[in-house]
Formats: C-alpha cells, sequence, structure tokens
C-alpha cells in the first residue's frame, strides 16, 4: 500500500538505519517534535469511524497493524511507522488481524 500513500505524511521504520523500533526511541522522536504522546491499546476488531480532532496529532504504531485512512487513501502502519493528521482532517483507524495494536498517540503541545 505505500504507493497509494504517497501523498500522505507517512514515515516508515527504517530497523537497518534506526535499530529495531522501541517505545522509548519513538516516543523521544515525536517529543523532540513538539508532541505531547500519550500511549494506548486497541484490541483485534477495534474501528474508529471517520471523525477530526481540533489539533494536528500523530498516530504511531508500535505493535500490530493499525489501517489508517485519510485524504481518500489507507495506509497499514506496523511497528515503528506513524501517519501525521492535520488538525481538522478527517480520517479514520481500524485494528488488522488478530494481534492487539500498541500505539503512541501524538499532539501538538
Amino acid at each position: 500500500m505505500s504507493d497509494v500513500a504517497a501523498d500522505l505524511a507517512l514515515r516508515r521504520w527504517d530497523a537497518e538505519r534506526d535499530g529495531p523500533p522501541t517505545e522509548a526511541k519513538l516516543r523521544a522522536l515525536l517529543e523532540a517534535r513538539g508532541y505531547t504522546v500519550t500511549r494506548y491499546a486497541y484490541s483485534p476488531g477495534t474501528r474508529f469511524p471517520p471523525h477530526a480532532h481540533g489539533v494536528a496529532k500523530i498516530d504511531a504504531v508500535l505493535e500490530g497493524v493499525f489501517r489508517m485512512g485519510m485524504q481518500g487513501q489507507f495506509v497499514d502502519l506496523g511497528p515503528g511507522d506513524w501517519l501525521e493528521v492535520p488538525a481538522g482532517a478527517e480520517h479514520s483507524a481500524e485494528v488488522i488481524g488478530d494481534a492487539t495494536v500498541v500505539s503512541l498517540d501524538a499532539v501538538r503541545r
């Protein structure tokens, strides 16, 4: 799905360059960009229908697979991946597969 997400602000984790994705590394990257970070866990079958927030945010994945939709495009985020969601942008999300998704929800301070 990476070609579909070309227009989205998507970051894929590069384990060769960055080492294994850890909560501490991902949290530090997000906080260095000026975000406040909260950890969440979502069980299989969890879905968030299209919605928007009044603040810019980043959804980053630590474990599992999170399918995010925005601007008519969908992308699957795995460990270390994140998607930037601008303030007011309608987006959706759902847990894919049988594993719990552990994510970091980052909002602008």
